[in-house]
């Protein structure tokens, strides 16, 4: 079939930008061979290379542990491409800084640095950018899908009771809302075991003398290696199970059984407890369950649309 002129047009020109990327790539790439960095698709006038392709590949085996066919790595790599630029057009563009603050609080998820994650990944061949760009990616798509999308993803109660009845559950179950004041007795990282022993004995002597916030405030604000944090507020169905049941069972104004962390001998002062008409545990987990079903279905059907309208070219 023969092109149109307008096809044309657009491959010439497509050719012209895919070979301009090409000399770009391998011109600050340096090291990188020539095969590695050749172009393998075009999208919207972006190049996506060899080298992207290749770099993706041991990102998805290292995060997955399974090995990706090339296609479905290419895929990914257009549908972020595409991502991104929706995003643009609707001034949805991280800074840098951004970027480097998610990497960051990644690392800190896996109790290490973003320097020693990215050390981590070039270990593994792999460029620390490999990795901010995929960032990147599902930082901007998840804010625009949510933005623009907010009012139909939103899951009102009549949605949840319907499906708790669905699966023949109860969602009528007590909620409260919990003021509290977390306490920690400070032991030095790398201390001997009765020192920790010592400070959780001592612990245990101010449960029984505390009897009210007023009183944790006054000793523990003016104890040595000891701190209180400000009072803070927080529902059933913020809170773990252990702790739910922990701040139950725990009298108003009194302290709950100390807890050894990173810190030192940790407790928590319950200073309110009163019931609320918010969310119980259930209703949040049904609620978060049925939004992320309303979201993947919303993202599904709103990244099919705008790759129909995508200019893609396999080189």
């Amino acid at each position: 079939m023969t092109m149109t002129t307008t096809k044309l047009r657009y491959h010439r020109l497509w050719s012209l930008i895919a070979g301009c990327a090409v000399a770009l790539v391998v011109l600050t790439g340096g090291v990188a061979p020539l095969r590695a960095q050749s172009v393998a698709v075009m999208v919207n006038g972006e190049p996506i290379t060899n080298y992207d392709i290749e770099q993706r590949s041991k990102l998805n085996f290292l995060t997955t542990h399974k090995q990706m066919s090339r296609q479905e790595v290419i895929n990914e790599l257009i549908d972020e491409k595409v991502k991104i630029k929706e995003a643009k057009r609707f001034g949805v563009d991280p800074t840098s800084s951004d970027i480097e603050q998610s990497f960051a609080a990644m690392s800190q998820r896996m109790r290490i640095t973003a320097d020693q994650l990215a050390k981590t990944l070039e270990n593994q061949g792999i460029r620390p950018e490999t990795m901010k760009a995929r960032i990147r990616a599902d930082m901007v798509w998840t804010s625009l899908v949510r933005g623009r999308y907010k009012e139909s993803l939103q899951v009102g109660e009549k949605d949840v009771n319907e499906k708790a009845q669905e699966g023949g559950e109860k969602t009528e179950t007590e909620a409260f809302e919990y003021k509290m004041q977390p306490i920690v007795l400070i032991v030095p990282r790398g201390s001997p075991p009765a020192m920790i022993e010592s400070r959780k004995r001592e612990a245990d002597a101010l449960r029984e003398r505390v009897q009210t916030c007023e009183e944790a405030n006054s000793y523990f604000k003016s104890m040595q290696n000891a701190a209180i944090r400000e009072p803070v507020t927080k529902t059933s169905a913020d809170l773990p199970g252990p702790l739910r049941e922990l701040l139950d069972k725990t009298p108003i104004g009194h302290l709950t059984t100390p807890e050894i962390t990173k810190q030192g001998v940790e407790m928590v002062a319950l200073c309110g407890r009163k019931p609320t008409t918010v969310d119980t545990p259930k209703k949040r987990e049904i609620r978060d369950k049925l939004f992320q079903e309303k979201y993947e279905k919303k993202s599904k059907d709103y990244l099919a649309e705008i790759r129909k309208a995508a200019m893609i070219e396999y080189r």
